[in-house]
């Protein structure tokens, strides 16, 4: 399906709210158990959720979902809503002898998208919930979930999805692109990283420029997840979202800026053994290609919101 549920086990749900002042929304990649986390943190302004217990050195090693949202740092709390859907499933790192007694493991980062709506019209811990509840193997695409008020430079972002398979392996990624600097040449309307794509994945350049505002928003964010079923310890689970964080540098252009909080999951759900370390880098190296597509499909799958303009509108 070219999505992060390509990796077997892995699915993605999504709540949003649009209209009536409302442009927000919250994505959850929900994961099999025993999953292995790890996170890449690069911006200089994050907005995120039990990252330090992803640390290498840290007890817990297994994480049960990721939550994604917009709603700046009060949309955190739509992962409260994500743990009590887990709470009700059993699932959960384990603090007592009963089934129900777990604490779900539930790392969050979130984007700015407040000037999308009116003020006070944000995610909730529900969004969080109802993001889970509608989970699924089809992932779809544009302003969805924690896309829904995203922007990318000039243009509206979105939510993006892509996978590959290494050799006996699936990589796949998910991106909610809300990038301050450009992912798209505005002089011939060509992605940064249409390059990477599959044979057929992206359109042919349509070698124009765009009239176009190109006034950057003041806070940004892209947050998202990089997952395979390979078995990785937690360190190598943290150079996997590093190797994903290079594939976000490649597709915007500037990344990582001081109002960007560009923070990228790492979930390993442990099905196939890595033999050795030059199985382990290719990995890696698919990491980067396959989020920077991710991020690619994101801007092409938006739709116009507001004053803000679709890469469709502009260079259908």
């Amino acid at each position: 399906m070219n999505a992060i549920t390509d990796v077997p086990g892995v699915l993605v749900g999504h709540h949003h709210r649009f209209g009536d002042g409302w442009a927000t929304g919250t994505t959850v990649v929900l994961l099999p158990e025993g999953t292995v986390g790890g996170v890449d943190g690069r911006g200089g302004a994050p907005g995120t959720r039990e990252t330090d217990l992803l640390a290498p050195e840290n007890l817990v090693d297994r994480i049960d979902a990721v939550c994604l949202s917009g709603g700046s740092a009060y949309g955190l709390v739509a992962a409260d809503g994500v743990m009590r859907w887990l709470a009700e499933h059993n699932r959960g790192f384990p603090v007592g002898a009963a089934p129900h007694e777990v604490v779900p493991i539930v790392p969050a980062a979130v984007l700015f998208d407040l000037p999308r709506g009116a003020w006070g019209n944000r995610p909730t811990s529900d969004f969080g919930y109802e993001a889970c509840a509608a989970a699924s193997t089809s992932v779809e695409q544009g302003c969805v979930g924690a896309g829904a008020g995203a922007r990318a430079g000039s243009l509206k972002g979105g939510i993006g999805t892509s996978s590959v398979r290494v050799g006996e392996f699936t990589v796949g990624a998910v991106a909610a692109v809300n990038a301050r600097g450009e992912v798209v040449d505005l002089k011939t309307g060509t992605p940064w990283a249409a390059d990477l794509g599959l044979p057929g994945e992206f359109p042919a350049s349509p070698g124009r420029a765009a009239e176009l505002p190109t006034v950057a928003s003041d806070l940004n964010t892209t947050i998202g997840v990089v997952a395979t079923d390979a078995k990785l310890d937690k360190a190598a689970c943290r150079r996997l979202a590093m190797a994903a964080q290079d594939g976000l540098a490649r597709a915007v252009r500037p990344a990582h800026s001081l109002f960007d909080g560009d923070t990228v999951f790492a979930a390993a759900t442990g099905a196939r053994p890595v033999s050795g370390p030059f199985e382990l880098d290719a990995l890696y190296a698919a990491a980067a290609d396959v989020f920077a597509r991710a991020m690619v499909h994101g801007v092409l799958a938006a739709r116009t919101v507001g004053e803000l303009r679709s890469y469709q509108d502009v260079w259908s």
